[in-house]
């Protein structure tokens, strides 16, 4: 076995909570996937903490993983990156914050409060992420792919 790749078995307990047995036997319940890179490098980076805060294993590459460890944790990740790809934005309450937007997503139409202009981050590539005031964060993965209505009620905000 790779030395980069921890020894440790994964699994799901009977109320749903990832279980991790370590190199030493040692069985931790309530086990969290953190992603240290979720934008810039998803696959990369991933920390096992413990239900007390500290970090248990640190994964390198989750392609290294076996196939059963890699889908639990990919399905845990999954769980806890909901970030809805924002498709059109069909209109805001107001021009200043906080504002009502009313949005089509992937994952259907919804509306979501903006509490202040911070709330939006420009990242690499022309890419927003753009938090609501409930800690939902909807992802423009490229702002010039966007209808022209969209686009320019986004840019009163930018």
């Amino acid at each position: 076995m790779n030395d980069t790749i921890p020894t440790f078995d994964l699994e799901r307990d009977a109320f749903g909570r990832l279980v991790l047995t370590d190199a030493e036997g040692e069985r931790h319940v309530g086990v969290t996937p953190v992603r240290a890179f979720p934008l810039s490098a998803p696959g990369e980076g991933v920390s096992l903490v413990g239900s007390e805060g500290r970090e248990l294993v640190w994964i390198d590459r989750l392609e290294a993983l076996p196939a059963a460890a890699r889908a639990l944790l990919e399905q845990e990740l999954a769980v806890r990156d909901f970030a809805p790809t924002l498709l059109k934005l069909h209109g805001v309450s107001s021009f200043g914050v906080p504002s009502t937007w009313t949005v089509s997503t992937d994952r259907g139409d919804t509306s979501f409060v903006l509490k202040a202009e911070e709330d939006i981050r420009r990242l690499e590539g022309g890419a927003l992420l753009i938090a609501s005031a409930h800690g939902v964060q909807f992802r423009i993965p490229d702002v010039k792919a966007l209808d022209r209505a969209s686009r320019k009620l986004l840019e009163r905000f930018l």
